[in-house]
């Protein structure tokens, strides 16, 4: 069974990505800010990341990205963020902190999956 680890600092949209993947049959792991994203992605080792950007604390997502693509024990797993800016700005600023893709909010259920299992192969 594969592990995701979904990181948002919202507790709605982290129990609907929850139950989307659930359905699928993955592991899901929760972090609510960035920096207990990349503590658990470095204890847990998931096989992919779905990061928020805007969130409060010492890290938001694109500085998670970075630390965690910078860290050897981390770097090969992808991340896809997820955030409500769709500006092209925006994305080249996430894939240049590392992301493998970039995800819009709001989304349906359905595109998540399949965002999933594209990034997954």
């Amino acid at each position: 069974m594969k592990k995701i680890l979904i990181v948002d600092d919202q507790e709605q949209l982290l129990d609907l990505m929850e139950v989307t993947l659930a359905m699928e049959d993955y592991q899901i792991l929760k972090a609510k800010n960035g920096k207990e994203a990349v503590d658990i992605a470095k204890a847990e080792q998931p096989d992919m990341i779905i990061m928020d950007i805007m969130m409060p604390g010492k890290f938001d997502g694109l500085e998670a990205t970075r630390v965690l693509k910078n860290d050897p024990q981390t770097s090969s797993c992808p991340i896809i963020l997820l955030s409500a800016n769709a500006q092209n700005d925006d994305v080249k600023k996430g894939l240049a902190a590392g992301a493998n893709d970039y995800f819009t909010k709001p989304f349906s259920p359905l595109e998540l999956i399949r965002k999933v299992e594209e990034v997954l192969g």
